[in-house]
């Protein structure tokens, strides 16, 4: 409890101050608000569904592009690791296309696919398809070569020195890579729904701002720091419990 209420003072302090700056300067801003205000507008928001409905339609694109680009980065930072000779092969498309800005798809994805979920799921899997694919190909670089080694004195099939030799090794470091790539996908999210798409979280933020009304501005992006911590949060319990299973007995298998 005591090192929670260390943790809690300097961002207590800061708020503290922010308040008494704010309501001594006498002046209205349309950038800034007073955290009482803030804290109102998004208990507000909270109250009448709004800011649920945006953080659904957010959290929905997020996990949807998510699970499209990790799996498919997945699969090839698998190839990509497993066949060195296809890895030097694309290794030049793939620094070529990966430092492409997600967002720079905003315009293409518009013309092709419109407005809505598809649209800003598939932004969003751009985006993550690349750290899944490195770090999985790295993970994989990284194995004990000992391991494959009895495998192959094993005369397993490649199916099976997949599952039960390579993933099990690479899982650490794929599941910090998923972790990176949930990051992503928030962030990007958001960004495609401020820029172009008319919904979820990023979206609210655009009207508050056309509203003139930071403090509900303020209070989405409070509320979507709060999503993002809650996430990060519930991605390292299960990591934690992956790689405890792991360890006793994934490899094993």
């Amino acid at each position: 409890m005591n090192r929670a209420a260390k943790a809690l003072a300097v961002p207590a302090l800061l708020l503290v101050a922010a308040e008494i700056a704010t309501r001594l300067s006498g002046t209205t801003s349309l950038a800034v608000a007073p955290p009482s205000s803030v804290a109102v507008a998004l208990l507000a928001a909270l109250g009448d569904g709004t800011m649920l409905a945006a953080t659904r339609d957010t959290l929905a694109c997020a996990f949807g592009g998510l699970f499209v680009g990790g799996a498919i980065g997945l699969v090839l930072g698998l190839l990509f690791g497993l066949v060195r000779p296809l890895d030097r092969l694309m290794e030049l498309t793939v620094e070529a296309i990966r430092p492409i800005p997600s967002v720079a798809l905003i315009p293409i994805g518009m013309l092709s696919l419109g407005f809505g979920y598809s649209f800003e799921i598939a932004i969003v899997a751009f985006a993550c398809v690349w750290t899944m694919l490195i770090m999985t190909r790295a993970a994989i670089g990284g194995i004990e070569p000992r391991l494959l080694e009895v495998s192959r004195a094993l005369r397993l099939s490649t199916l099976q020195r997949i599952f039960k030799i390579v993933i099990p090794a690479a899982l650490p470091r794929i599941i910090v890579a998923f972790r990176l790539a949930a990051g992503f996908a928030l962030v990007v999210a958001v960004t495609v729904e401020i820029a172009a798409n008319p919904q979820g979280m990023g979206y609210g933020i655009l009207i508050a701002q056309q509203s003139l009304s930071p403090q509900l501005m303020l209070a989405y992006l409070l509320w979507i720091g709060l999503v993002g911590y809650g996430l990060n949060v519930l991605l390292s319990l299960a990591q934690q419990r992956l790689l405890g299973r792991a360890a006793m007995g994934e490899v094993r298998q």
